[in-house]
């Protein structure tokens, strides 16, 4: 039951952090875009293996699939290298009580003219596992919020549906003590409006 509570205060905490962002940059868009088709430009969901080994952070204790799921808002906020960068937010939640997390940051889009695009960002995330512990299962995180990198390689089907491999790693940056760290890799369907 408590486990259920903290699940909703993070969903509560991820629905606060998408109305912000919009308050936020509703109005301060860089360059010319076509009107908005509405708030959501993509909305994704898929399953992530949680704490993999071997990759950033270099360990992994934690055990089970995540459930993510992540909102792109229709927001354009500027351009860089081709890219654009979209306001995003998101949750993933561990399956077997181990940490989850929510999200919420910037994400850099580059979409050729080709099915293949690719996406990186960075942002902030706010999670529920262990800050230090010394159970051999858990990850000591040192802070409750964390940093957020995603990295996606994906496959446009139609204009509307979307694949995608997504890893994204965490960690507090070493500006707190411990700082372990955690990574995640998955596949995440994805559909545009």
């Amino acid at each position: 039951m408590i486990a259920c509570r903290a699940k909703i205060r993070i969903l509560s905490v991820a629905v606060c952090a998408a109305l912000f962002l919009l308050a936020a940059f509703d109005e301060g868009c860089a360059f010319e875009d076509p009107p908005s088709r509405g708030l959501i430009r993509e909305f994704r969901c898929g399953v992530a293996a949680h704490d993999v080994d071997g990759l950033w952070s270099g360990s992994s204790k934690e055990k089970g699939p995540d459930i993510h799921a992540e909102a792109i808002f229709d927001r354009p906020l500027f351009q860089l290298f081709a890219a654009t960068a979209y306001p995003d937010v998101g949750a993933d939640v561990n399956t077997r009580g181990d940490t989850s997390k929510i999200f919420g940051g910037l994400l850099l889009q580059w979409e050729p003219s080709g099915p293949f695009f690719f996406s990186t960002g960075a942002g902030l995330a706010l999670h529920d596992g262990k800050l230090d512990t010394a159970d051999t299962d858990r990850k000591s995180l040192g802070s409750q919020v964390l940093f957020r990198i995603p990295v996606e390689i994906g496959y446009a089907i139609t204009n509307h549906h979307r694949i995608m491999i997504l890893f994204d790693h965490v960690s507090n940056a070493y500006l707190a003590s411990p700082n372990e760290g955690m990574d995640t890799l998955g596949i995440v369907y994805g559909y545009r409006f």
